[in-house]
């Protein structure tokens, strides 16, 4: 099976019902308004320095911004920041080794990454070779886009580890002391296809990332933490028939925003990433992302110290085994963190269940499910026997009648 046939195989788990891949002619008839995106507006706000602010996000070289002043101004504050030059300053080898195709395709050209899930949320896979060439020739609105979390259990693709390594911008993991097999997914190697991209979303837990771009450019839109999730995505401006690709959404959706009264007051960020700037999103904010170009690049996710409490309030709730895991490790690695998870419980009246009470809440669930079941098997059987005593009437009930 050649290259053609592994991608279209791939197309159809990803996206089974859509038939044709091109039907908005991004490529092709509406390529320029595609090829517009490459350029923001010269100006979003009258007092905005348009070369530093550019979209209302800080742009600053790491020569120039410290650990300190970075925490302080950005991460503490919940404020987006482009960092650039943090590849170059702290000697990535992915400066060379990811910047040309054929470097990439001889270190790990037959290992197969994830570029999309099935309707029952299996992962599709590709290699990268073929991959490399789909990527060269795609014309689809909304191509497949290598977005894989699973490369570091892999020998030979594990080597992209050895390419980065977390800024320094960045030091704090917590959820690493739950060890990697438990913690959520959390790192994740792109290629992405020009117009391929990644819908408006948080990232989960109430965790920040970080997103370095090596090749390629990205344009980014970002809403604040206090945008409501229908506003920020614009359900009520989709026409009927349109599709909510990311490609749709840049280009249709982003525009109608602006343009509608109702939405005058509403604050978001737009901006494009450069090659080796590293853009920076705090917890709870909203954000898309559209490659304008070819791509490769590296995100993580995170817990620090400065989104703890939200991390904490996520994950209790959202993670419970793995929150009582962790809430042990806090306490032998980082009490203050394990006492501060204890008195944010105690300040929202929130009750940990134990293992035990899990055990038996599940077993309950089970019970009540084994329950409904036996009851619906039972309504059904009362049905066919009605339904056969109507068919066919017994010879007694016949003599009565008659």
């Amino acid at each position: 099976m050649g290259w053609r046939s592994r991608l279209e195989e791939a197309k159809g788990k990803h996206r089974p019902r859509l038939k044709d891949w091109a039907r908005d002619g991004f490529a092709h008839n509406r390529r320029s308004e595609f090829e517009a995106l490459a350029h923001l507006p010269s100006k979003q706000r009258d007092n905005e320095d348009k070369e530093y602010r550019r979209g209302g996000v800080d742009r600053v070289h790491c020569r120039d911004l410290s650990l300190e002043t970075f925490i302080r101004e950005y991460e503490q504050a919940s404020k987006p920041v482009i960092i650039q030059g943090i590849p170059e300053a702290e000697h990535w080898k992915a400066t060379e080794n990811w910047t040309k195709e054929s470097a990439l395709r001889r270190r790990i050209r037959k290992y197969t990454f994830k570029c999309g899930e099935d309707d029952d949320g299996r992962s599709v896979r590709v290699r990268l070779k073929h991959f490399f060439k789909y990527l060269a020739k795609q014309k689809d609105d909304s191509p497949l886009y290598i977005f894989d979390s699973t490369y570091d259990d892999n020998k030979e693709a594990k080597v992209l580890l050895d390419d980065y390594k977390v800024p320094s911008y960045f030091p704090d993991d917590f959820f690493s002391l739950v060890g990697e097999r438990r913690r959520p997914p959390y790192r994740w190697f792109l290629v992405g296809p020009r117009r391929s991209g990644t819908s408006l979303h948080i990232d989960p837990l109430g965790t920040s990332a970080w997103n370095t771009v090596l090749t390629g450019r990205k344009r980014w839109v970002l809403f604040p933490p206090r945008t409501s999730a229908s506003l920020a995505k614009g359900k009520a401006l989709y026409r009927k028939g349109e599709d909510d690709e990311p490609i749709n959404y840049f280009v249709d959706i982003l525009p109608r925003m602006r343009s509608l009264p109702a939405t005058e007051g509403l604050v978001f960020h737009e901006f494009i990433q450069e090659p080796g700037e590293t853009v920076f999103v705090p917890g709870g904010w909203w954000h898309a992302v559209l490659n304008l170009e070819d791509s490769v690049a590296v995100t993580q996710n995170f817990a620090s110290r400065a989104n703890f409490s939200a991390v904490w309030r996520k994950t209790r709730s959202g993670r419970k085994k793995m929150a009582w895991r962790w809430l042990t490790k806090l306490d032998e690695s980082y009490p203050e963190l394990g006492r501060l998870a204890r008195k944010l419980n105690e300040m929202d009246d929130f009750h940990m269940l134990t293992k035990e009470e899990m055990v038996e809440k599940k077993r309950r669930k089970k019970d009540r499910e084994d329950a409904k079941k036996k009851e619906e098997e039972e309504r059904r059987a009362r049905k066919e026997r009605q339904k056969e005593q109507r068919k066919y009437p017994s010879s007694s009930s016949s003599s009565s009648s008659s």
